[in-house]
């Protein structure tokens, strides 16, 4: 009888293989996590070295002229060390200045704009899957998969913080800025969706969520502030309301992009109930109340100081962030000096500042009298100075406090972290002394005694028993 012999086994469908490059800001990283989710949902492997990638995908930045040219950089490289390359994000609006450069990529989307890049992964790359079958990862995949959280999809954060965004767009039309040309009008997303969202967040492991959007403050302007249903209460789609839903999940919330309109008054309660980070992330780009006139910024300098001391009164331990633009085209030496009063005056706790530069297509280019760069530069020199002293002053009254801290990393025996004060990757850092051998881990929360001080960070090491709880579960 003659032998069987048994079939050839197929051999395994390779998956095919993308590699990413996000650039830009936290916005756009959300978008990064979006399209990477979609990519992983239809069967891509995400890999990190062009040498494994069949495809690569550049998600990149187009606000200033120095993020255009690290995109474009960006672009080049993957070209050179890949040769297929699919470009999206903000810098996707001026194909003409990618096609100058790179003539060769693949194809060229927009910012948010998920379908076209699929559409230009699926022509590059075909997807290997039966999509009748293998709609979403199984469950024992998910689990593999670092990043995955059920329910929203892959994060490029660590584990235990998130970006979360509200809404895309604004609907402001600064002179310097060209994002409602790249990104359009404000669209809010539902308010009920927003807290779902943070709630699957919170439930995958996440324990700081971070607000993004354009323009916080202006959250549900266009919805109208519709009332939407969450956990069985009602809920207006603005930042009052999504400000008391987040604060129910009792998690760190921070908000950024918080515009000082009126209606900001009403979060400060929340953040002295301890139902939001008493933090807020404010763009207020200068002082003199002509130079934002020609800014045609939407807040009133005037104001400005007023509101920031009265919220002070109410949430003593609120920290304020900002940004400033000097030698904006007409500044003089008195609005450049009224900026250095507001600044002292402000005692704000973060301040990043940039000398002006011109964005293609921005209003603000045809302005008259602009600043030599020379005298740019020395107001930026005086105006860092000055921030740094307040800061430093303001850090050196922390010593000899004890301060909740969330532990980002071990870095040998220091275990790296941040207080309720600090923003991760644009504000300070806690550096806990005896972290490691303490075996503090990434993602927990530690009571640390303050011993030192900087302009920028904190210095400190394990509270005793004594003083207060030394570890807190996260």
């Amino acid at each position: 009888m003659p032998a069987k012999t048994l079939p050839a086994k197929a051999p395994p469908i390779r998956s095919p293989k993308i590699g990413f490059v996000s650039l830009g800001c936290p916005k756009a990283l959300v978008d990064s996590e979006r399209i990477l989710t979609q990519l992983k949902v239809e069967g891509y492997q995400i890999v990190p070295s062009y040498d494994r990638a069949d495809v690569v995908v550049v998600n990149t930045c187009g606000f200033i002229e120095s993020a255009v040219k690290e995109s474009l950089d960006a672009i080049g490289e993957a070209l050179a060390e890949n040769g297929k390359v699919i470009v999206t994000g903000c810098l996707g609006k001026r194909p003409e200045t990618i096609r100058e450069a790179h003539p060769e990529v693949l194809a060229i989307t927009g910012p948010q704009d998920y379908a076209s890049v699929m559409g230009a992964v699926h022509a590059a790359l075909p997807p290997r899957h039966d999509p009748f079958t293998d709609l979403l990862p199984s469950p024992r995949r998910r689990k593999k998969d670092e990043g995955m959280i059920e329910g929203v999809g892959l994060k490029l954060t660590p584990r235990h913080y998130a970006y979360l965004k509200i809404s895309e767009g604004c609907n402001h039309r600064c002179s310097f800025c060209i994002i409602p040309s790249l990104r359009g009008d404000l669209v809010s997303r539902p308010v009920d969706d927003v807290l779902r969202e943070a709630e699957k967040l919170v439930m995958g492991g996440v324990k700081e969520l971070l607000v993004v959007s354009q323009d916080t403050s202006a959250y549900g302007v266009d919805a109208q502030y519709a009332a939407r249903r969450w956990r069985d209460r009602d809920y207006a789609t603005r930042l009052s309301g999504l400000a008391r839903g987040l604060g129910e999940l009792g998690v760190w919330t921070r908000l950024h992009y918080v515009y000082p309109y009126p209606h900001v008054d009403e979060v400060i309660p929340l953040m002295a109930e301890g139902k939001l980070l008493p933090y807020l992330d404010l763009p207020l780009q200068h002082a003199s109340p002509r130079i934002l006139k020609l800014m045609k910024r939407p807040a009133a300098a005037e104001k400005q100081l007023e509101r920031i001391l009265r919220w002070r009164t109410i949430c003593p331990e609120l920290t304020i962030r900002s940004t400033f633009i000097v030698g904006f085209p007409g500044e003089t030496e008195a609005d450049f000096e009224q900026l250095l009063d507001f600044i002292d005056a402000a005692e704000l706790d973060r301040v990043g500042a940039f000398a002006y530069s011109p964005v293609a297509g921005a209003r603000a280019n045809e302005l008259p009298d602009p600043v030599p760069e020379s005298l740019k530069q020395e107001r930026l020199a005086r105006f860092m100075a000055l921030q740094a002293e307040i800061s430093a002053e303001k850090l050196a009254r922390k010593v000899g406090t004890v301060q909740k801290v969330l532990i980002d990393a071990i870095d040998g025996e220091l275990a790296i972290g941040r207080s309720m004060a600090d923003a991760p990757e644009i504000d300070g850092t806690v550096q806990v002394q005896d972290g490691a051998a303490r075996r503090l881990k990434p993602g927990q929360f530690a009571d640390i005694a303050i011993l030192g001080a900087d302009e920028h960070d904190l210095y400190g090491r394990l509270a005793t028993s004594g003083s207060k709880a030394a570890n807190l579960e996260g």
